[in-house]
Order: C-alpha cells, then structure tokens, then sequence
C-alpha cells in the first residue's frame, strides 16, 4: 500500500525537481520541449529529479527502474527523436545515479544533502545568467544562495537531527565547490565542436576556479544568514515532532510466571496437601 501514493509521487518530483523550471521557460513560446539537446541541463536536471524520486520511494530496487522508465517516456513524450542516443543516454545515466543517491538518503539524510547541492547551485546561477543588467541582482543571487544552503542544512538534520550537525562545515564547502562544478559542466557542453580536449579541459578547470572563489568573496554574509536561518529551523523541526514512542516490552506477551527464575518459581507453586498420621492410642497394658 505504500507504494500507491510514493510512485506517482517520486514522477511528479522527477518531473519537478529535475526539469520544471526549463519546462516553464519554453511554455510562452508555445514549446513543450523541456529537454533541450544541452548536456549541463540533462545531467543537472536527470540528477536533481532521480534524487527526488529516490527520496520519496527509498528504495533502490524499486527507484531505479522506475526513474528509467519515467525518462525514457517524459523524452517520447515531449517530442525528442531516439536517434540522439548521446543525450537520451546522459538522461538515464543521472537520473539513475540521483536516484541511487536519493535512496541512500532516505535512510542518512546527510547523503541526499551533499547529493542535492550541485542541482540547488544549479538553480541559484539562472538569474545571474538571464538578468545580467538588472539592479537588484546582487540580492537576488544572494538570497538564493543563502536559501541553497539553508535547506541542504535543514536537509542534513531530517533524520538524525543535532547529530548531524558535525557534516554542516563539509557540506557549506561541497555546496560552494558545487557552483565550480556547473559552470565547469557548462563550459564543457558549450564547447565548439571539434576543439581539442586539453582546451576543453583548461577552459572547465579555469571555470571551476573562478566561480566559487568569488561566490564566497561577495556573498560571505548570505551564507552567515543561511547557517543563522538553519538553526531555527532544525529546532522548530525537530520541536514539532512527536515524542519517540517508549521501548517494547519483551515481557508484554508473556505471564509472571516467566518473568520468575527457577529459584523463585516454587512461589505460584500449589502447596501439596499433607497427609497426617493417625494418632495412636497409648497402650497401658
């Protein structure tokens, strides 16, 4: 019975988490070609939602042909033709390896935080990229970085609470690193075709390095606001759920008499009924 309200969920989540935000883009021009033919998209993308579907079913024998058949249909679906195998491939490959991942969370959530900050990196760069001359930009970034991080912290704690606090500092590196690791995708998929690997190579590695060295440069303050907004609500979290129910008892099924060791069974023990002697008559004789 569980599975009746977690599948169609895990492919509503796949579908959101992974592409709703390209699917909506393409809406006004008339288009429901939500997977374009780019490789940072269809990794980013296919990962984000197979760690969202993981997350909902937990577990990886059901995930992972279910992320597979969700993919293969959603790219029928929209339009796109078979015969770009590269793409359709790449589409698997990352919702199958965010699903692995979405399902290791499920049961350390810890896991499915540091899965889930190269897609949330992802998502906190669109602005930058198509608002270039806007004013409010800086506090736009900033506020989505922040908000980023907020929830892979509130994420991390999902399961174990306070106990997972101690990966809070590894997981703020990962996610800063994370927005080196897109525009690097980028730079890749973006690559003329034709252009030698070590260019291509140099040109990622130069990516990497310059983009999460002046994210945390410029937005050091938004992230001090992300950890601050972080603790508040782990704790309203971890407040609003119930007490953990008491231990079973191993004796609740069984009577007193086996609680008893051997040396004090002799207690419930009917007493046997003793037989006395008749009393004899003194012969005086």
């Amino acid at each position: 019975m569980r599975y009746l309200w977690t599948v169609p969920s895990a492919v509503v989540a796949w579908f959101v988490a992974g592409f709703a935000a390209t699917y909506l883009k393409g809406l006004p021009d008339g288009t429901t070609l939500f997977v374009p033919a780019r490789l940072d998209l269809l990794v980013l993308g296919g990962f984000a939602g197979g760690v969202a579907a993981g997350l909902f079913v937990g577990r990886i024998r059901f995930t992972l042909p279910l992320v597979l058949v969700v993919a293969t249909g959603m790219w029928w679906l929209t339009g796109n033709s078979f015969t770009d195998k590269g793409f359709l491939i790449t589409l698997l490959v990352a919702s199958a390896v965010g699903a692995l991942f979405g399902a290791l969370g499920a049961r350390s959530s810890v896991v499915a935080a540091f899965a889930v900050a190269i897609p949330i990196a992802w998502v906190a760069l669109r602005p930058a990229n198509q608002l270039q001359d806007w004013r409010w930009l800086w506090q736009l970034n900033g506020l989505l970085v922040a908000a980023g991080l907020a929830i892979l912290l509130y994420v991390a704690c999902w399961r174990r609470g306070w106990r997972s606090a101690y990966s809070w500092l590894p997981l703020a590196g990962f996610y800063l690193a994370a927005f080196g690791i897109v525009a690097a995708i980028r730079t890749i998929s973006r690559a003329p075709a034709g252009q030698s690997t070590d260019l291509i190579a140099d040109a990622a590695t130069d990516a990497f390095f310059q983009s999460f060295e002046p994210m945390l440069r410029e937005y050091w303050p938004w992230l001090v606001l992300a950890v601050l907004l972080a603790i508040p609500m782990v704790a309203l979290k971890l407040r609003a759920l119930p007490p953990p129910p008491s231990p079973p008892d191993p004796y609740a099924d069984r009577t007193n008499d086996a609680v008893l060791s051997d040396d004090l069974d002799w207690i419930d023990h009917e007493e046997p009924k003793r037989r006395l002697l008749a009393r004899r008559a003194p012969d005086w004789s």
